[in-house]
C-alpha cells in the first residue's frame, strides 16, 4: 500500500474524492479483517489507509470552503 500524495489529490473533484474515500474505507475494512485472521502481516498498511482517508477528507473540506 502506497501513500497517496496530496498534489495528486488536489487535481480531483469532490465527487471523485468521495468515491476514493468509499473505496479506501472498504479496503481498510478488508485489511483490518485480514489482520484479525492473520492473512496479512503488513500492519503499516492499516495506518497508511487511515491517513489517506484523512488526507482526502481534509481536501474535500478545503474545496467546500473554497480555499482550493
Amino acid at each position: 500500500m502506497k501513500d497517496t500524495k496530496t498534489p495528486d489529490l488536489r487535481d480531483k473533484s469532490v465527487p471523485e474524492l468521495e468515491q476514493m474515500i468509499l473505496d479506501e474505507r472498504a479496503n481498510l475494512y478488508k485489511a483490518r479483517r485480514d489482520l484479525v485472521f492473520r492473512r496479512i502481516t503488513d500492519t503499516a498498511s492499516v495506518k497508511v489507509r487511515r491517513h489517506n482517508i484523512a488526507r482526502m477528507m481534509t481536501l474535500i473540506a478545503e474545496k467546500k470552503r473554497g480555499n482550493a
